[in-house]
Order: C-alpha cells, then sequence, then structure tokens
C-alpha cells in the first residue's frame, strides 16, 4: 500500500464523502491516515497547506504521486485504484458516465446550495435563513426524486459511489430541509437504504450529526449575540473559506 493521507476536518460533508467512500471498499486507518486541519484556527491558510492546495479547502489527498484535492476526484482515484471491483464506478462506459453525472450534479447543483446556506450562517448578519435558498435545496431533492423513479439509487438499481457522494451532502441539509416521506418517497427510502450500510454511521452518520448540530448552534448564538446587542464572530475563516470543498 502507498502512502495515502487524508488532510481536512470530519464536519465537512465533502471529508465525510471520502471517509465513507474509503469504508465502502475497505481502507483501513492504518491504509488512510487521517490529518486533522484546524480550520477554526485558519490551518488552510498556512503555508504549509497551501503548498499542498492552493485553493485552501478541503479534503486533500496526499499520496505517493501528489496531491488530490476535490472529493469527487478524491474519490474516484480510490475507488480506481483500490477498490476490489468495479460496482462502485463501473467501467461500462455509459454506466460510469450516469455515475458522473450524479457526481458532477452534486458538486455543480446540490452542495453549491447547501454551500449558499451555511455559508450564509457563518457569514451573514441575518439570524434567519432566506426561505429562497432552502427552496433551491429542495429543487435539489425534487431533481433527486426524479432520478430515482424508477430506480433505487442515483445510477441504476446498484449502490455507487453517486449515492455515497450525495447521501453526505443531503444529510447535511437536515437541520434546515429536512425531507419527508409524503414529500419525498422515493428520496425517503432511498435514505433508508444508506443508513442501512454497515458502515455508514462510521463513514458518515455520526460526523453529520455534529455538523447539523453545528450549524444549530451557530444560529443559535447568533440570534443570542443579536439580542444582547453585541458581535458576533464564530470562525476565523476569512469570506472564500469553507468547511466543506
Amino acid at each position: 500500500m502507498t502512502k495515502l493521507i487524508l488532510h481536512g476536518h470530519k464536519l465537512s460533508p465533502c471529508v465525510r464523502s471520502v471517509l465513507i467512500v474509503a469504508e465502502a471498499i475497505g481502507l483501513t486507518d492504518d491504509q488512510l491516515k487521517f490529518n486533522l486541519i484546524n480550520l477554526f484556527n485558519s490551518e488552510h491558510l498556512t503555508k504549509e497547506f497551501l503548498s499542498m492546495n492552493p485553493v485552501h479547502s478541503v479534503p486533500v489527498l496526499e499520496c505517493d504521486e501528489g496531491y488530490i484535492i476535490d472529493s469527487h476526484a478524491i474519490t474516484t482515484y480510490l475507488v480506481t485504484k483500490y477498490a476490489k471491483n468495479d460496482k462502485l464506478y463501473p467501467k461500462d462506459p455509459f454506466k460510469r458516465a450516469l455515475v458522473d453525472q450524479r457526481l458532477h450534479f452534486d458538486s455543480g447543483i446540490l452542495y453549491i446550495r447547501l454551500r449558499n446556506v451555511s455559508m450564509g450562517i457563518y457569514h451573514d448578519k441575518s439570524t434567519e435563513i432566506p426561505k429562497e435558498r432552502i427552496d433551491t435545496v429542495y429543487e435539489g431533492f425534487e431533481f433527486m426524486e426524479k432520478f430515482l423513479e424508477n430506480d433505487l439509487y442515483l445510477a441504476g438499481n446498484s449502490l455507487t459511489l453517486a449515492d455515497l457522494q450525495c447521501v453526505c451532502t443531503v444529510t447535511s441539509c437536515f437541520g434546515f430541509a429536512p425531507i419527508s416521506e409524503e414529500r419525498f418517497p422515493k428520496l425517503f427510502n432511498w435514505l433508508k437504504r444508506m443508513y442501512e450500510l454497515p458502515y455508514y454511521e462510521r463513514g458518515n452518520g455520526i460526523e453529520n450529526l455534529a455538523y447539523v448540530n453545528f450549524l444549530k448552534d451557530t444560529l443559535r448564538k447568533k440570534k443570542e449575540a443579536q439580542m444582547k446587542g453585541s458581535g458576533f464572530n464564530i470562525f476565523h475563516f476569512n469570506d472564500h473559506s469553507e468547511l466543506n470543498s
């Protein structure tokens, strides 16, 4: 096994997506070592970290070949190189294209809408999440409901990378955009299948709960600070930094 070090913070949905994929393909903690980047202390802005990732985002995978940034690039690399088969990321060109499309959907639509909400919580003066931002998240869920209309999973009837990546984004929205069975029956049942994965809790569930509570707690502290007439700044982030990338 070559050197593999994942640099990040487990509150990040994108870091969690790498961790759950690592669990799915059987990489152990000894094989994929984790290095905490304390974003609250601006460790993502140090000279050392910027030499790995000038975008100053997490996660970053350090391997023998160099550094890989962006969770979607990292997970496809890990599965291609270390998975025992191609079930999660099929070699068949059409099946792989479907998985890739869903991965792009996560990075370009679903995650961006989560980020718009979370960045507002971190940086906006308002103590309320604008309804229009929450509505865009629900629109993303509606797209997923369509993807699942005739299939059990996002790219067919078998679990793929697309499901593991997207579940970390979807569940990160639960503090402000819960999913009901009445409104999203297909998505609701897909989530139940994801929860049943033997590695789900370790890969995403435990830290996701911490992330959801973190967002709620941040909003609560902002409201308390506003009532007291004092300023609120829980982060040492600059305006372009995030827990997720």
